[in-house]
């Protein structure tokens, strides 16, 4: 069977879901989308993909369906509100929304009962990985599901690693996310410390970036103007991935601390200090804009 014979239903056309659904057009499958935002369906057209007029619609002839949505909830309203019922028996199904490990484990047993196969499949990479192709795919479900995915996958992202059963791969996206969040918010700490010292923003970078405290978070998304030109620290912090969606990660991630009895005191306070920041209007910003409110808040500010 050659691409051009695949159906692919997406649901979810957003900043992440409309670009990755894109690169599925332009490699050649048939791609049928729908989203609820006018302004999605408009962009999703222009990049070849077919829109239908509802979430269930996209699934009717799909081969695949995957979905790009908010939260576990709006997985599993969709699974039950007539996604899985529009689908033909069998049909593989592609989760890579970033939700709770329960609601994925959750979403497979839906599946299974519906007669229907699946992944969770959470990406990790941003809006840029998602336009330029390399996301990375953290994938968890059983392995000839796996492999029939890996296609797809392959389009849409650089790596694609097989993490293990259902809810596996959204176990490994909070668990690298957690890392994330952590490795910030100390970056960001370090670097308000050395302004106080008296150590440039770039002599630290020299020093960390080839030294111990060498990070993806100092050396790609460094959070202050000067050293990485790429980062959204040189672009008044607009995202790149945004604080919000780090806020939700990490309070993911502390559910999951909590419900499985973990120790993670760091882990915790990191999930604390970004929804303080997310509630305190920053939700909008790079999540390494966290360091404006610790430099602030240093100085006895309120932001």
């Amino acid at each position: 069977m050659s691409i051009s014979d695949i159906t692919v239903g997406f649901v979810g056309l957003g900043h992440m879901g409309g670009p990755m659904a894109a690169n599925l057009a332009k490699a050649g499958y048939v791609v049928q989308g729908f989203d609820l935002a006018p302004a999605a369906l408009e962009q999703a057209t222009q990049d070849g993909i077919t829109v239908v007029g509802s979430a269930a619609a996209t699934a009717v002839d799909a081969d695949v369906v995957i979905t790009m949505l908010p939260s576990g909830r709006h997985v599993l309203d969709l699974y039950d509100g007539g996604l899985l019922a529009a689908a033909r028996p069998g049909t593989l199904f592609v989760d890579c929304s970033t939700i709770d490990v329960a609601d994925a484990r959750a979403a497979h047993e839906r599946l299974e009962q519906a007669g229907h196969r699946g992944i969770d499949a959470p990406v990790s990479g941003g809006v840029m990985g998602a336009s330029a192709g390399t996301l990375a795919f953290m994938v968890g479900g059983a392995d000839e599901d796996f492999e029939a995915a890996h296609p797809l996958l392959d389009v849409m992202g650089r790596k694609v690693v097989h993490c293990g059963g259902p809810g596996v791969g959204q176990a490994a996206k909070i668990c690298n996310n957690m890392i994330l969040g952590v490795s910030m918010i100390a970056i960001s700490e370090a670097f308000v410390l050395g302004e106080k010292l008296g150590l440039s923003n770039q002599a630290l970078f020299d020093v960390a970036s080839n030294a111990s405290g060498q990070c993806w978070a100092l050396t790609t998304n460094c959070p202050v103007p000067g050293p990485v030109p790429g980062s959204p620290a040189n672009n008044d912090y607009q995202p790149g991935f945004a604080a919000a969606l780090m806020d939700k990660d990490l309070g993911l991630a502390a559910n999951a601390l909590r419900d499985n009895g973990v120790d993670a005191e760091i882990g915790l306070r990191a999930a604390e200090l970004y929804r303080r920041f997310h509630e305190t209007g920053h939700g909008g910003e790079d999540f390494s804009a966290i360091i404006n409110d610790i430099r602030h808040r240093s100085n006895g500010e309120n932001q």
